[in-house]
Formats: C-alpha cells, sequence, structure tokens
C-alpha cells in the first residue's frame, strides 16, 4: 500500500510556478519557437515537483531573459549555443539545439561550419561528437 501511494505521489503531474510571469510567459513563447511546441509540451507534461523547478527556471531565466534580449538574433544566439555545447560535449542538449538551430533559419553548410570551428579552438574529439550528432539531425529531418 505504502509503494502505490508513492508511486501515485511521483507521478502526480506538477504546476509551473514562476518567479516572474512576464518573463515566463515571454521564454515559453520562445521556447516554443525555437525548440517546437510538442518538445516544450512534452517536458513540461513530463515534469514532476521535483523537475518543474529546472522547468520554471529554464523557461523564465534562459528563454525569457537571454533570448528575448534585443542584442543578438535567435540565428546567432542558436550558433553560439551550437559552439558552447559542441565544446563541452553536451551530446543531448546539442541535438536539441540543432533542431533550434535549424528552425532558426542556420544552414546545414553554417552548422558544418561552427563545428569546424570548433574543431579548431576545442579539439578534434568535440567536433567529431557534433558532427555525427548533427548528421542524426540531418537524417532525421530529412537535411
Amino acid at each position: 500500500m505504502a509503494k502505490a501511494a508513492a508511486k501515485k505521489v511521483a507521478t502526480k503531474k506538477a504546476k509551473a510556478n514562476p518567479r516572474n510571469k512576464k518573463l515566463y510567459d515571454e521564454g515559453m513563447k520562445v521556447r516554443k519557437a525555437v525548440l517546437g511546441a510538442a518538445y516544450v509540451d512534452n517536458s513540461m507534461a513530463g515534469a514532476d515537483d521535483f523537475m518543474m523547478s529546472f522547468q520554471d527556471i529554464t523557461t523564465e531565466y534562459c528563454w525569457g531573459y537571454a533570448w528575448t534580449r534585443p542584442g543578438l538574433s535567435k540565428k546567432t544566439r542558436s550558433m553560439l549555443n551550437l559552439a558552447m555545447l559542441a565544446a563541452l560535449n553536451r551530446g543531448p542538449e546539442l541535438k536539441l539545439h540543432i533542431n533550434g538551430a535549424l528552425n532558426n533559419g542556420l544552414t546545414k553548410e553554417e552548422i558544418k561550419e561552427i563545428f569546424i570551428q570548433v574543431a579548431i579552438y576545442c579539439g578534434i574529439p568535440a567536433s567529431l561528437d557534433a558532427f555525427k550528432t548533427a548528421s542524426g539531425v540531418f537524417k532525421d529531418r530529412g537535411v
């Protein structure tokens, strides 16, 4: 009986609780535009109370604060993200942001050039993983 109660608590759908609703709402618009509404909705729907705190801060500060600033275009922000995530060797997040970069208008050629730059400044292994990840995304999307 205790196991059933614990399982029920663990699967309880959590609600967003942002500190700054305006930033959160603006961030959610940008997040869905870049990553796709289906991906974001799935992430939100799968968040329990523990993970919802992460969803809140990501949406509010990453997408609402940083991505909505006027100083850089979404395309430039995507280029930066690809370079940083490749350099840090963050494969799953890189895959997500390669899709986002394509949604933001980057071409396959531009993504290739970013990862060549990564090879020079961050190393061949980081670039190789980035090229492999991008190749998989291009295949999945028919690019």
